[in-house]
């Protein structure tokens, strides 16, 4: 069974740094754009980043770019959510998804067929 599992969560101070990795398991991901998303308590899960099949292509929320990174290592059937310059705003749970589709709507819940159980990250002030 295909599984996706987040790890790299923490606390961190505001200004820090958190690496979050995302490993695939039970299935071959090299061929799935991936995302990150992220929920706030009492909000909807929105969009983070996402990366193409190949990695030569990127997407950010506006609110993370310049500070996030994402990337990816086919081999290790892995993907990565650097973040840097953290804001307590940035404070929510991690999820990473993965999507077989083509197109442009990785920002979209709905467009991924596989999601992580996500990783809770905390920005204190």
């Amino acid at each position: 069974q295909a599984r996706l599992v987040e790890s790299g969560g923490g606390l961190v101070q505001a200004g820090g740094s958190l690496s979050l990795s995302c490993a695939g398991s039970g299935r071959t991901f090299s061929r799935y754009s991936m995302g990150w998303f992220r929920q706030a308590p009492g909000k909807e899960r929105e969009f983070v980043a996402a990366i193409n099949w190949s990695g030569g292509s990127t997407d950010y929320t506006d609110s993370v770019k310049g500070r996030f990174s994402i990337s990816r290592d086919n081999p290790k059937n892995a993907v990565y959510l650097q973040m840097n310059s953290l804001k307590p705003e940035d404070t929510a749970v991690y999820y990473c998804a993965a999507s077989s589709r083509a197109g442009g709507s990785l920002h979209l819940r709905a467009w991924y067929e596989y999601w992580g159980q996500g990783t809770q990250v905390t920005v204190s002030s």
